[in-house]
């Protein structure tokens, strides 16, 4: 008998620790809305079509679960891009992440031709990974919006 309720303890133990152990969830309308109403980011697009995640980034749509991205239309001024993404497996995270940073690196030398002010701003912004997350922020405040990113994030 006492082997028969330890395995079934072990059965339990084993179920417990598979289901969803490390998994993070977040909702991303509401990170994106915590962000805004933290920080005073004026004149931003918000990206409502996961098919402008391709247009933009050249991201495929079937790597996405769930996205929210505001961003800056206005050619004259420089970019300001807030972009979160959830991808559906960490190989989708990975062609996210590249698709990303190279938005990254473009920004960085548009950047490099306004003032060394800017360029400063955009080299305290990261494309960043965690789990299945993506995430891209190139505004000014980058560093703490990420932070509202990482605390709503479980």
């Amino acid at each position: 008998m006492k082997k028969v309720i330890t395995l079934l303890c072990a059965a339990v133990l084993c179920v417990c620790f598979f289901s969803g152990c490390g998994a993070k969830e977040a909702n991303l309308s509401e990170v994106m809305d915590k962000i805004n109403s933290s920080y005073d980011v004026k004149d931003l697009t918000k990206l409502t079509d996961v098919n402008d995640l391709n247009t933009y980034y050249g991201i495929d749509v079937k790597d996405v679960k769930q996205f929210a991205a505001e961003i800056n239309t206005d050619s004259s001024k420089a970019p300001v891009e807030i972009v979160l993404v959830e991808a559906n497996d960490a190989a989708a995270a990975q062609n996210i992440n590249t698709k990303l940073s190279a938005r990254y690196n473009s920004i960085y030398s548009q950047y490099a031709s306004y003032s060394a002010e800017e360029v400063a701003m955009v080299k305290d912004c990261k494309v960043t990974v965690d789990g299945n997350f993506v995430t891209m922020i190139v505004a000014d405040k980058a560093p703490e919006m990420l932070e509202i990113f990482y605390s709503n994030i479980k």
